[in-house]
């Protein structure tokens, strides 16, 4: 068995999220996912067909986050780890979003962790 750590990380979007009314318009969203994926064995080729092609999660965050509207960054992040989880060799997941604008001074985030 071989198991690796899978990363997209700062993925940067332009959504709706978030409950105050200042929240109507699109803002910037920085999306990390940390996907532990297990392979039955160790890798044999160097080819996309032996690994988990992180283009699907990446492919499936946008389309997301361009179809819906969020109030909640914990909503947002149940979806995406629910995303990573839809490819049986991923183990554990753990998402991360930050609302990078929200506040002059600070940055405002939320993380799940889900495991199968």
């Amino acid at each position: 068995m071989a198991e690796f750590t899978t990363i997209l990380d700062g993925l940067e979007v332009m959504m709706r999220l978030g409950i105050h009314p200042h929240e109507v318009a699109p803002q910037r969203v920085v999306v990390s996912a940390e996907m532990t994926v297990v392979y039955p064995a160790p890798l044999g080729e160097d080819a996309i067909d032996e690994v988990l092609d992180y283009d699907f999660v990446r492919a499936g965050i946008l389309a997301m986050v361009a179809d819906r509207p969020f109030a909640l960054q914990e909503t947002l992040c149940e979806a995406i780890a629910t995303l990573c989880l839809a490819d049986e060799r991923v183990r554990r997941v753990r998402v991360r979003t930050v609302k990078a604008d929200v506040y002059p001074d600070a940055r405002v985030g939320c993380e799940i962790v889900r495991t199968r």
